[in-house]
């Protein structure tokens, strides 16, 4: 956020000035710099006594510095207690009556897969209500459920689908403190594969991922990783690397402990060897979009044993409205936005050139969701992506592969700088944190899908847009 807001918010009279004509003065974000735990702080767990992921919960809260506790007028309190102490840590009861709480929180998870009705829903008022006054800047708020087509009856459905408003419209309460609320859905028998998203979420990494929902499903067996180098030995490959959040995404990777092939067009080719050396990577001079490149990728990753990574990040907008747009501004944006993904990914398939247990992960959009003024060619293409995704998560699943992908809000870049002020300025603000995003918090979210023990996340679209108010 280095601009004219930025400048006006570090001055005591820029902060009067801003807050007396309403504007927002968002909390400076901590992102990850090397912390040794995901987790440090007070975090408060509620649940139901049907609840079923608070085993897995705890087991994953063991990698944190935590101080645990749970509200001693739950009627789950006995269940959260015990699950918590099965793991070998202690939990501390707390007075959680509205009006009573002293403490203060850095998260606040409430697990609600044992809700069976829409009157289950009560429980979410009953825990929250009373604390989350009491949540700390830059907080957490975490729910657990069970994904709604997959329940039993319609009831336990429409309670389930109803924590992703919940936590939505809590995402907005709270955004004035820099503080964040995610679900995650974990199908029956995944618990063991729920650690990976519930560390993201509760960690530094997710910072400008705000009011989204993940998904876990049954994949495999749990994978044990150190959280600080999750990629160590792996092989990926980052298309448009050369600068921006690809350049971002690639030097993530690698400082996560992965060997990163970086491609891009031979005119950017100055700067993609510029980012290879820094990283330590190997620099691949291509046009995705040429017949040839997809074999040219097959035969430089064959050299290291394959590709356990393929992010797609390259991208381009050609914008004009529909009436007034060239045949070749359609053409060029889609053949690079989704065309040439989806033939990349064909060819190294077929030709077994990524491993078994790899990750594929693509870069959409916001507007690939909203749409937007201009940007029909963009929005089909990046709109195609999250269909291709999805549809693809199930056809990868016999080789244990898993497809995933990002789609990014207003992210501080050049192009965004070379925005008209105005627009640029509406463009940051419009989100709960109040603020535009980092490619390093895209680069985090795709190093996360990336990571081992993400093995049961697959067929997720993530926006790393602040919980932009524009889109779903």
């Amino acid at each position: 956020m280095s601009d004219f807001y930025e400048k006006m918010l570090k001055t005591e009279a820029g902060r009067k000035l801003l807050q007396g004509v309403g504007l927002p003065t968002p909390v400076e974000l901590t992102r990850y710099t090397g912390q040794t735990v995901f987790f440090e702080g007070n975090i408060l767990i509620g649940a139901t006594k049907k609840a079923s992921s608070l085993g897995q919960l705890s087991k994953t809260l063991l990698d944190a510095n935590a101080n645990i506790f749970y509200p001693a007028n739950s009627k789950a309190a006995g269940v959260i207690k015990s699950a918590v102490e099965s793991s070998g840590q202690t939990a501390q009861q707390t007075n959680c009556e509205k009006g009573a709480v002293t403490e203060k929180f850095d998260a606040l998870v409430f697990d609600a897969t044992g809700f069976e009705s829409t009157k289950d829903l009560k429980n979410l008022y009953n825990f929250f209500s009373p604390v989350i006054r009491n949540l700390n800047k830059q907080g957490r708020i975490l729910i657990i459920g069970r994904p709604h087509m997959s329940a039993n009856t319609a009831e336990q459905a429409a309670s389930m689908r109803s924590l992703e408003g919940f936590s939505r419209s809590l995402a907005k309460e709270i955004g004035k403190k820099g503080a964040t609320s995610q679900v995650i859905y974990i199908e029956e028998g995944a618990e063991n594969l729920a650690s990976s998203p519930i560390r993201f979420v509760l960690s530094p990494k997710s910072a400008y991922v705000d009011g989204q929902v993940l998904t876990v499903n049954k994949a495999g067996k749990e994978v044990q990783i150190d959280w600080r180098k999750p990629l160590s030995g792996k092989t990926a490959l980052v298309t448009g690397g050369s600068r921006g959040i690809g350049e971002s995404i690639a030097s993530v990777l690698a400082r996560d402990g992965a060997k990163v092939y970086v491609l891009d067009i031979e005119p950017a080719k100055a700067d993609l060897e510029k980012v290879a050396a820094k990283i330590g990577g190997v620099a691949l001079v291509a046009d995705i979009t040429a017949k040839t490149t997809p074999k040219l990728i097959a035969d430089a990753v064959k050299l290291d044993g394959g590709l356990d990574i393929i992010v797609h990040n390259a991208g381009v907008t050609r914008d004009k409205t529909i009436g007034n747009m060239p045949e070749h501004f359609w053409d060029m944006t889609l053949d690079i936005n989704l065309t040439a993904e989806e033939k990349i990914n064909d060819y190294l398939l077929e030709n077994d050139a990524i491993n078994t247990g790899g990750r594929i992960i693509c870069v959409s959009s916001m507007n690939g969701i909203a749409g937007q003024v201009g940007q029909s060619n963009y929005a089909a293409s990046k709109a195609g992506v999250i269909g291709y995704v999805e549809f693809m998560a199930k056809q990868l699943t016999k080789k244990k592969i898993t497809i995933n992908a990002v789609a990014p809000g207003f992210i501080e870049t050049a192009m965004t700088d070379a925005i008209p002020f105005m627009t640029r300025e509406v463009g940051r603000r419009m989100n709960s944190l109040s603020q535009g995003g980092k490619p390093v918090d895209v680069a985090e979210t795709i190093s996360f899908f990336a990571a081992p023990d993400s093995n049961g996340v697959t067929g997720n679209i993530v926006r790393v847009c602040g919980q932009c108010l524009i889109g779903a």
